[in-house]
């Protein structure tokens, strides 16, 4: 008789626990005893993960292994092939670095995209209407404060600037048209028409000095790493509006608490950081910053959506060698 395969489970299970139970009654899970990266590899080169086939990881394991880069990869058992992530963001691995040794990497990228659009709406509302200020007032116990916040402003007929027009930017473009916004956007490539809904494409400098209010939407990665800095601040209008629901190092934090610092930006709403759980001191100190500790995904329909893609990813890659969302770098590779 066959053994069964293996599977590495870095971090837990929380909500999809039927869903796993499949898992678990066709391969042998294995679990690290390890609580610290350095223990981790060693783990791994001492033969405990030998076999496996299959990782499937969360977000909160890196406090385990810390980044999938070159060191842990060597560590990995060469059995390894498939690393399933759970969640659409994936710059905890490195990419070049699996793919180098035939590693596949998967993400959960539709099932977030509800849930965070959610969110980036309501930071885009209340850091229009200027909220961040009452709200700070009032809990200090001074009503709407002394004086009073600058009037906000309504969002029908302000021009929305998309940064990354995939699953979340148009789920944002679609809301945000509930409110009368005018969409646009910049994206690697053009979208079809029925994905594109009306929104504009134009020239990335183009969005930054056209846009009321900037939506980044990117994923994080070398080639947008502090996409916005200094000189893209200088481009935009005086007084926008910006919101980051990707990720916190797509954006300068020095330049931008400059920015706010200066008026040239008159608010921000901010669900990510780029030092997390670390929060720039500039960013904290401003009123005019709204600011969610990465509650993006935060509800339980979505947790349990992200679980179970993640699962079946698992299931896939265990049963048929392949991934149902390999991540769009290893495209060649599905």
């Amino acid at each position: 008789m066959a053994s069964k395969p293996r599977v590495l489970l870095l971090g837990e299970i929380e909500h999809a626990h039927t869903a796993w139970s499949q898992i678990a009654s066709v391969a042998t899970v294995l679990t690290p005893k390890a609580t610290s990266r350095t223990a981790f590899i060693a783990e791994c080169k001492a033969g405990a993960f030998d076999g496996v086939s299959v990782a499937y990881r969360t977000f909160d394991s890196f406090a385990i292994t810390g980044r999938i880069d070159d060191e842990l990869c060597d560590a990995f058992p060469k059995t390894l092939k498939f690393i399933c992530h759970n969640g659409a963001g994936y710059d905890q691995v490195d990419i070049q670095a699996c793919t180098s040794r035939s590693i596949r990497v998967s993400n959960t990228p539709t099932a977030v995209d509800e849930a965070t659009a959610d969110i980036t709406i309501w930071l885009l509302i209340g850091a229009l209407r200027n909220f961040p200020v009452g709200m700070s007032a009032l809990r200090a116990g001074d009503w709407r404060g002394n004086p009073p916040p600058k009037l906000g402003h309504d969002p029908q007929g302000k021009v929305l600037g998309i940064l990354g027009m995939g699953g979340i930017g148009r789920n944002v473009a679609a809301k945000a048209r509930a409110f009368g916004m005018k969409i646009r956007y910049h994206n690697r490539n053009r979208l079809p028409a029925d994905l594109e809904d009306g929104a504009e494409l134009v020239p990335f400098e183009k969005l930054l000095a056209e846009s009321d209010v900037l939506s980044l939407n990117l994923p994080l990665n070398p080639h947008t790493r502090h996409i916005i800095s200094t000189d893209q601040f200088a481009l935009m209008k005086p007084g926008i509006v910006i919101v980051n629901t990707a990720r916190g190092a797509v954006m300068d934090e020095d330049a931008l608490v400059k920015a706010l610092d200066s008026g040239k930006v008159a608010s921000v709403g901010l669900d990510v950081y780029g030092e997390e759980p670390k929060v720039h001191p500039g960013l904290i100190a401003n009123p005019n910053v709204l600011l969610v500790p990465h509650m993006g995904t935060w509800t339980v329909e979505t947790q349990i959506k992200m679980e179970e893609w993640a699962i079946d990813n698992v299931r896939l890659a265990l049963e048929q060698a392949k991934l149902k969302s390999i991540v769009p770098e290893q495209k060649d590779m599905a």
